[in-house]
C-alpha cells in the first residue's frame, strides 16, 4: 500500500530527466539525430551504398519528365530507403549488443530485417 501511495505523489518537477523546457530537448535531439547519421556513414557500408545511390538518383528524379506527383513519389521512396536502413542498422546494433556469442536464435531479427530493408528498394524501382 505504501508503494503505491509514493507514485501518486509522482510530479513531472521531481523527474531529473524532464528539466530541459523550451528549445533544449528538440536541440539535443537534434545534436543527437545529427551524430547518428554521421556514425551510419561512417561505419555502415550498407547505409553508405544507399546513400550514395540516393544521391545520384534524387538529381536524375527532379530532371525526368513526369507529373509532381511521381516525382513525390520517386523522392518519398528514396527516403524510405533510407529510413528503413536505419532502422534496420538499430536493430542490428541492438542484437549485437546483447551478445555476441553463436546461437542459432539470434540471427532471426537480422533475417526478419532484411525483407524490410529490401521491400522499399523494390518499390522504388
Amino acid at each position: 500500500m505504501e508503494d503505491r501511495e509514493k507514485t501518486d505523489d509522482y510530479s513531472f518537477e521531481d523527474n531529473p530527466y524532464k528539466g530541459n523546457r523550451g528549445f533544449a530537448p528538440a536541440w539535443h535531439a537534434a545534436k543527437n539525430s545529427w551524430g547518428g547519421l554521421v556514425f551510419a556513414v561512417r561505419e555502415e557500408s550498407a547505409f553508405l551504398q544507399e546513400l550514395t545511390l540516393a544521391a545520384i538518383l534524387l538529381p536524375l528524379a527532379c530532371l525526368l519528365p513526369v507529373s509532381p506527383v511521381e516525382r513525390v513519389l520517386m523522392v518519398g521512396s528514396m527516403v524510405l530507403v533510407l529510413v528503413v536502413e536505419l532502422l534496420n542498422s538499430s536493430v542490428e546494433a541492438a542484437v549485437d549488443r546483447i551478445s555476441l556469442e553463436r546461437h542459432s536464435r539470434p540471427s532471426a531479427p537480422r533475417t526478419s530485417a532484411a525483407p524490410r530493408s529490401c521491400s522499399p528498394c523494390c518499390s522504388a524501382a
